[in-house]
């Protein structure tokens, strides 16, 4: 979970404390959401006389290392954000020439991620710029997820899978089925460059926050799933406000068998492999999985409702494989022996999401 989509700057340590409650009692904690990610706006508008960052005393009185300690005691990750740069986007002190410093304070404070931003970057390369926060944050000993947020600005999937263990490859993200999508695209493109240890970022979800319908709001987070964005660590990362979060949202984030995809073992992006309709908006997204098994998407972003078509060899199955397919959302087996093809009907600006598993062709003995 992330302060930013909802919250922006309006941030304070209660929020934080009653957002790690609600991640226990709404039991997505238990689904694997466990980080606590505190965005721009937590600290003071300049260094103290030691050059230090200061948490802002009006909205986080008791500093971040009492916050950890909370949020470790709900056996939770804490997450702080600085910049790349000499200042924050909302201009609070960044962290550029100041990483070693920056990094032991934070371990001390028993941070467990970092979101390193890049505004006011002095107009220096981000290969110069993000490396020094790694070198930092490895010296302090203390295990601290690196999500680099470069906006994909320098494609950092060519790069940054030394540096960091996430990597934006897009400006942020807003509530909208445009953005969203916009988003969805682009990082499509760096697929091949994803895997276990180091990771595309399509940034955080939209999902509750309103902007969009169900049928959107499902779509985001089975392409979010499918495209991987970050196994083990999970940024499948919640952006709205869980202290309120209605039943239809909380349905969503807790899909157990959508995040299963997202943290499959194997590791491996889902892309979009097929596209027809008008301006290519019936589209099949699919990727492997463990055990030969294939998570698919039949995502529907035409205008109207349309019967979307996934033909075995554009999926990579052979032709003549027979498969089961499992419905993700409804949660059953639709189809048992299927061969050659599967066609489902969707809702415009809708989604559905499968497991395929094919059948063996000889059983061995007992």
């Amino acid at each position: 979970w992330s302060t930013w989509n909802f919250f922006a700057c309006n941030i304070n340590e209660m929020v934080i404390k009653e957002t790690a409650d609600a991640l226990i009692s709404t039991s997505l904690a238990s689904l694997g959401y466990n980080y606590v990610n505190i965005d721009d706006c937590w600290s003071r508008l300049t260094r103290n006389s030691k050059s230090e960052m200061i948490p802002d005393p009006k909205t986080f009185p008791s500093g971040i290392k009492a916050l950890a300690d909370y949020v470790h005691s709900k056996g939770l990750k804490l997450g702080v954000y600085s910049d790349a740069g000499v200042l924050t986007c909302q201009v609070r002190p960044g962290s550029l020439f100041h990483e070693n410093n920056d990094a032991e304070l934070w371990a001390s404070w028993g941070v467990d991620y970092l979101k390193y931003d890049n505004c006011f970057n002095l107009g220096l390369p981000p290969q110069k710029r993000y490396p020094p926060m790694r070198d930092a944050l490895n010296a302090t000993e203390r295990t601290i997820f690196y999500a680099l947020c470069e906006w994909g600005v320098e494609d950092p999937a060519l790069w940054a899978g030394k540096i960091g263990n996430s990597w934006r490859t897009t400006d942020d993200i807003n509530d909208t089925w445009t953005s969203m999508t916009t988003i969805a695209d682009i990082n499509n493109k760096w697929a091949s460059y994803a895997g276990p240890g180091g990771w595309n970022d399509p940034d955080m979800l939209e999902v509750g926050n309103g902007g969009m319908n169900y049928h959107e709001y499902k779509g985001h987070f089975s392409i979010w799933a499918l495209m991987k964005a970050t196994h083990n660590y999970a940024p499948l990362i919640i952006g709205c406000d869980v202290r309120n979060i209605t039943a239809e949202t909380l349905e969503i984030l807790s899909n157990k068998e959508v995040i299963a995809v997202d943290q499959d073992p194997l590791g491996v992006q889902g892309r979009r492999v097929y596209a027809s309709g008008p301006d290519g908006c019936q589209q099949v997204w699919a990727g492997p999985l463990s055990g030969n098994r294939l998570a698919m998407v039949l995502w529907n972003r035409c205008s109207k409702a349309a019967t979307i078509t996934a033909k075995w060899g554009a999926i990579g199955l052979q032709p003549s494989i027979s498969v089961s397919v499992r419905d993700l959302w409804k949660h059953e087996v639709v189809s048992e022996n299927t061969v050659g093809s599967f066609s489902a009907r969707v809702d415009a600006h809708g989604c559905e999401m499968y497991i395929l598993t094919p059948w063996r062709t000889t059983r061995s003995s007992v």
